[in-house]
């Protein structure tokens, strides 16, 4: 990285390329998953991730923050909550309404279900 982004990123408040994750991190991790199991944008159980709603490059002080975390998933056939409402559709994006997002699809998801099932009845 050339000098000019190196001064760029310290200017907006970014982590240093490379910057490594707290020794905690994992221990942190693993206590969100359980305490929130469910993806919270679909309900899904299987591939799960822990996601950093501020990103961890822009804010690594809010690395272990449990209020900067949301489970997403990964695993879906159809649905890959983490890269769609997470990223926007592109790792590279942050989504920064990624919680209202999760809830307004969880909602959306839950209503076509309903009404699926009314309709096979």
């Amino acid at each position: 990285m050339g000098f000019l982004e190196h001064i760029l990123d310290r200017i907006e408040g970014k982590a240093e390329r490379g910057q490594k994750r707290s020794p905690e991190w994992r221990k942190v991790k693993n206590a969100y998953l359980l305490k929130n199991p469910n993806c919270e944008a679909c309900g899904k159980s299987k591939g799960v991730q822990v996601h950093h709603k501020v990103p961890f490059n822009i804010a690594p002080d809010l690395e272990l923050d449990p209020n900067n975390l949301i489970s997403l998933c990964t695993k879906g056939k159809t649905l890959n909550c983490h890269i769609i409402v997470g990223h926007l559709g592109n790792f590279r994006a942050t989504n920064p309404n990624v919680e209202l997002d999760a809830i307004i699809m969880r909602k959306k998801l839950e209503d076509g279900r309903s009404q699926t099932r009314k309709k096979t009845k």
